[in-house]
């Protein structure tokens, strides 16, 4: 019984399909995948923007994988990023990794954006 429960834990995320488009905040204990657009406050263990997804506002998550579109202000102890980051935007991260795409054109494209990578500053 402790099995299936560990199972169904595992598998289950909060999915905003294409063609969707949510206003406001979303608190989740689970991942959350974005293929559609989320504009607001995101808080959840894990973020992942799909290449059709985008996510504009504050985002406080454990980890975030983004191959769409991000904008905002982003936290996170670990952050992969292959999408568009928009200008004004700011990653607090402890951990960023950019990678890019196989497909077609190589490039990540960072807007007028602020990176603040490891451990934060100490005053």
């Amino acid at each position: 019984m402790d099995d299936d429960k560990k199972t169904t834990e595992i598998s289950r995320l909060t999915l905003i399909e294409e063609g969707t488009e949510l206003k406001g905040s979303v608190s989740s204990s689970c991942p959350v995948v974005v293929r559609g657009r989320i504009s607001g406050e995101v808080s959840t263990p894990a973020l992942t923007v799909a290449p059709s997804g985008a996510v504009a506002g504050r985002v406080k998550v454990g980890t975030i994988v983004s191959t769409g579109e991000i904008s905002g202000e982003i936290e996170a102890d670990h952050a992969s990023l292959s999408g568009k980051v928009n200008d004004d935007t700011v990653i607090r991260a402890r951990t960023l990794e950019v990678k890019l795409a196989s497909e077609g054109r190589m490039t990540v494209t960072f807007g007028e954006a602020r990176l603040e990578i490891g451990d934060e500053p100490r005053s």
